[in-house]
This record gives C-alpha cells, sequence and structure tokens, in this order.
C-alpha cells in the first residue's frame, strides 16, 4: 500500500523556499531603504545605522571617507619621513596655512552646488584685502571692524554684480567669472599703483592669523562650544522623538556629542602645547576661531533654510525647482554674493598672516586651490551635491600636502604635481560615484 504523507509534518519544499526567498527579499528591502534614505533616517539603534551606512559607501555613497583615509595616509607617509609633521608646533602652523584654502573652499562651494564655478574669487579675496588695508592705514584710520565690514560688503557687491550678470545675459559663469579674474586682478593692480604694497598696521586686524587665545580662554571656549552642540543636538534629536518624526538613535546622537568632544580637546591640547623656541608660544590661533564660525553659519544656512534647501533643489534638477516655484535667478546671484562674501573673509586672513597686501598676490593659483578644496573635500562639481565642511576637509588636505613636502625640502614642482593627482583621483571618486547612482536609480 502506498505510504500517504501528513500534510500536517515536514514543510513541503515549496514552502522552505518562500521562506529563504522572504529573507533575501526583506534584506533587498533594506538595503534599497538604505539607499533611497540617509542612514540615520532608517536606523533603529547603532548597528542599523553601521549597516546602512556600509550600504551607501558600497554603492559609491562614500561621503568624506576617501579623503579621510587619504589625510591619514598623508600624515603617516610624512610622519615616517620627518618625525616634525606631527609636532604640535607644525600642526598648528598647519591650520593656519590652511585657513586661506579652507575659507576659499567654502566660498567656491556655493557656485558649484549649482554646478557653476567661480574663477574670480582668487582676485576677489585680494580685494577684499586690499580695502581693509587702505582704510586703517594713515591718514584714514578707520576702526578694524568699521574696515573689515566695507571691505566684506565690497566683496559681497562684487559677487552680487557678477551673479546677476550670468543670471540676468544668461552667460556662461565660466565666461563671466574668467573675465572677472582678469578685471579684479586690473582693479587690485590699479588701487595698489606703484608702491606696489600696503602694510596693515592695525594690531587687531594682523592678529586674526598671528594672534593666539590664551590656553585658559581656549579651553572655556571649547567647553562652552562643545557644550551648546551637545545641547542642541540632544534637544533637536529628542523633539523629533517626540513627535513622532524621524530622528537618529540615542546612540548615533551621543557619539557625535563624544566625537564633537574628543576632536575639541585634541585640538586644544596640541594648539595649548608650547611652540615657541626662544619665547613660550601657546593657545589656539584665532583664525581657527574664524573658520569655525563661518562653518558653522554656512552649515546651518545650507542645512537649516529654505534657502539652503533650495540651493540644492536647483543643483540636483533646475527645471523642477522652476517648477515649484523657486527663483533661479534669485538663488544663483545670492549664491555668487555668498561665494564672493566669503573669498573677502579669506583676502583678509592672508593680508593678516602677511601684515600687508601687494602685488605679489597670485589669485590665479588661489582660486585653483578654491576648487581643488571644495572637490577633494567630496563636493560634486555637477551640482546638487556637496557642504561647507567638504571644503575645509579638502583645505587641510592641501596644507597637508605643501606642509609635509616643505619640511622635506621638496620643490615647488612636485608640490604642484601631487596636488594635482590628489584632485584628479577626487574628481574620479566623484565621476564614478555618480554613475554609480544614476545606475542604482536606474535600475529602480
Amino acid at each position: 500500500m502506498a505510504k500517504v504523507e501528513d500534510p500536517s509534518t515536514d514543510p513541503p519544499p515549496a514552502a522552505a523556499g518562500t521562506t529563504a526567498g522572504d529573507a533575501e527579499h526583506r534584506s533587498l528591502a533594506s538595503d534599497a531603504a538604505a539607499l533611497a534614505a540617509a542612514p540615520e533616517v532608517v536606523a533603529n539603534d547603532l548597528r542599523e545605522y553601521a549597516h546602512a551606512w556600509w550600504v551607501r559607501v558600497r554603492s559609491g555613497e562614500s561621503g568624506v571617507l576617501p579623503v579621510l583615509i587619504g589625510l591619514v595616509a598623508i600624515s603617516i607617509i610624512f610622519q615616517s619621513q620627518n618625525s616634525k609633521f606631527l609636532s604640535a608646533g607644525n600642526l598648528t602652523n598647519l591650520l593656519v596655512q590652511a585657513s586661506v584654502f579652507m575659507l576659499l573652499g567654502m566660498g567656491e562651494v556655493f557656485p558649484l552646488l549649482l554646478g557653476e564655478i567661480d574663477l574670480s574669487i582668487g582676485y576677489v579675496s585680494g580685494i577684499g584685502g586690499i580695502v581693509t588695508a587702505e582704510l586703517v592705514v594713515q591718514p584714514r584710520s578707520w576702526p578694524w571692524w568699521a574696515a573689515v565690514v566695507v571691505a566684506l560688503l565690497a566683496t559681497a557687491a562684487i559677487g552680487a554684480l557678477q551673479g546677476t550678470i550670468i543670471t540676468r545675459l544668461r552667460l556662461p559663469s565660466f565666461v563671466v567669472t574668467l573675465a572677472g579674474l582678469l578685471g579684479w586682478q586690473g582693479v587690485m593692480l590699479w588701487i595698489l599703483g606703484k608702491g606696489g604694497t600696503v602694510p596693515i598696521t592695525n594690531n587687531v586686524i594682523n592678529d586674526f592669523a598671528n594672534g593666539n587665545l590664551t590656553p585658559t580662554a581656549g579651553w572655556i571656549i571649547g567647553v562652552v562650544l562643545v557644550a551648546g552642540f551637545g545641547l542642541f543636538t540632544w534637544t533637536r534629536d529628542t523633539r523629533r522623538r517626540n513627535s513622532g518624526l524621524v530622528a537618529p538613535p540615542v546612540s548615533l546622537t551621543v557619539l557625535k556629542v563624544a566625537t564633537v568632544a574628543v576632536a575639541a580637546a585634541v585640538l586644544l591640547i596640541v594648539c595649548n602645547t608650547n611652540r615657541g623656541a626662544l619665547v613660550p608660544i601657546r593657545g589656539v590661533p584665532w583664525v581657527v576661531l574664524i573658520v569655525l564660525g563661518v562653518l558653522v553659519l554656512w552649515t546651518v544656512l545650507l542645512g537649516r533654510t529654505r534657502f539652503g534647501r533650495y540651493v540644492y533643489a536647483v543643483g540636483a534638477n533646475p527645471e523642477a525647482a522652476r517648477r515649484a516655484g523657486v527663483s533661479l535667478a534669485g538663488i544663483r546671484t545670492a549664491c555668487f554674493a555668498l561665494a564672493s562674501f566669503t573669498a573677502g573673509i579669506a583676502g583678509i586672513i592672508y593680508a593678516s598672516r602677511l601684515r600687508s597686501v601687494s602685488t605679489s598676490l597670485d589669485g590665479g593659483t588661489l582660486v585653483l586651490y578654491a576648487v581643488a578644496a571644495a572637490v577633494i573635500g567630496g563636493t560634486s562639481l555637477f551640482g546638487g551635491r556637496g557642504k561647507a565642511l567638504h571644503a575645509v576637509i579638502g583645505g587641510v588636505v592641501i596644507a597637508s600636502i605643501y606642509n609635509g613636502m616643505g619640511l622635506l625640502g621638496m620643490s615647488a614642482a612636485s608640490q604642484y604635481m601631487v596636488t594635482a593627482l590628489v584632485l584628479l583621483a577626487a574628481v574620479t571618486v566623484d565621476a564614478v560615484a555618480r554613475r554609480g547612482r544614476d545606475g542604482s536609480t536606474a535600475g529602480r
């Protein structure tokens, strides 16, 4: 007699296959969700956040990870060749060197987010430095703050003018800002005249790049800033959780605050270490606080305001933004004005470091460093993706290359070639990641 199988016993093979298929389907769905949204949106705890982040990295959304790995590699290479590279004195000097690159890079981020470019900010920064120097020198002898305000307003007006020409006449930003590069260089030479150099006689302005906080003041400001960041982050995330909105896991919030606290402590310890040869020199340079202030301001503007959302929307899809009611001309003009405004800050810092402004300012090279800092840090050349933080990281990379190669006594030619290779590598990563994102979108 044939054996009759009891259907209530072992599940049929199809059921087992369905269970495995469901598990695979859930895994694919989880990966798709991780690609479609930021990790903190789809994660309920730190483990899920790490998984979502890793899925995005494998898909090409690596963020600042490649440049951070590159920065670590650069530090290891130069430290192995010269033990002074990671010394407290050299690291502090490196931050001062990088300040101009970081500020110019943060200015360049605004046009790049639109898929545009500003080639004039190198010499626009020179205009900012010259206006400041001319107003504080005798017989004018303006207060330092008034000279700085006028210089920044002048550079912002330059950016607004160029942005208006680009948007109203519908001219390529490359051509308009290239004309600006030549034109503002001519204006700078005309203002400087035959003397060729204007010294900065105001001690406050000179201290922007050359002065230091006292160690005690540095710790007080550091504690206040970290506490403010922690309170803001915790309050914001808690409010979102209580309102039923998407918020990062509690463990991730704690990790963010702890990371910022450790970074601030390391910075303060390094800068407060005596780096003087004949006389003690300690303290965080003033310029670090200036760069940090600009970074926080532009991060909030781009990440927490309607204007910032419009900038990303215009850069990602101008036609869709226009149909949604966004003023393309207004956003573009404002971005070029903000780029020149930030360049003005960089020019004042540059002049402060040299304690003068002269015709030797090479705005053509500075604009190349500005673009390189933004792109190396992770800002896309194709628009719609980038942050002010990217320019800060990229500026540190460029300064590290020049600082390290200078310690090794390498020629300027070698420095240019190495920077070119790093920039090319960054653009390649950006292009490959963009193709990967487009392919993933097309597949879905």
